[in-house]
């Protein structure tokens, strides 16, 4: 059975909207879009092709999907990241969209949680789920993560949609692995207890 690992990329005080880009994700008035662009170095870069071995396929929500698929499909093959994310196959938990344009992806179809416990079942390695905050949440209450890979950025930004919010009961991990990258990122490996 594959391992569904949540690979998230937070500030000290939680917060996942927008690392990428300013406009990325301004929902909620946000303005502090782009503020992982400082914190990258080349030990997150070695973490990331290696977390590519184990990785046989992709999981999004619709909204992180498609920001997804308007930037990487144009990206060269030579971009390690690029090449994998193309080649492997991507599944889009979704109630709104019904075709998927981004070569190897598809619509899971039906219950999420079902289908996704479904999705684990079939193959080896992990399934990574990249962002996708929302079915982050939906996949905690349902038990679905085996594993939890989190960049921890050394800013505290005050607002911002947060990785973690409310929950059902309290959830105990076991700390699994943690490297401090060149610019004070601590990269921390989780598994549930």
């Amino acid at each position: 059975m594959r391992k569904l690992i949540a690979i998230e990329f937070v500030t000290l005080d939680g917060v996942m909207q927008g690392l990428g880009s300013p406009d990325e994700d301004r929902d909620g008035g946000f303005e502090h879009g782009g503020w992982a662009a400082s914190y990258f170095d080349e030990v997150q870069g070695a973490a990331a092709v290696e977390g590519l071995k184990s990785t046989t396929a992709y999981l999004f929500g619709r909204r992180t999907y498609d920001k997804m698929a308007e930037f990487w499909p144009s990206q060269p093959d030579e971009n390690p990241m690029a090449a994998h994310l193309n080649a492997t196959p991507k599944y889009v938990t979704t109630r709104t969209l019904n075709n998927c344009t981004w070569s190897n992806s598809r619509v899971l179809a039906g219950d999420p949680p079902s289908a996704v416990w479904d999705l684990k079942a079939q193959g080896d390695g992990n399934i990574a789920v990249l962002g996708s905050g929302m079915l982050v949440q939906d996949l905690i209450a349902n038990d679905l993560v085996d594993g939890f890979r989190l960049f921890v950025h050394p800013l505290l930004l005050g607002t911002g949609k947060r990785l973690f919010r409310e929950m059902d009961r309290p959830r105990q991990l076991r700390l699994v692995d943690c490297t401090t990258t060149t610019t004070g990122v601590l990269m921390l490996t989780y598994e549930p207890v």
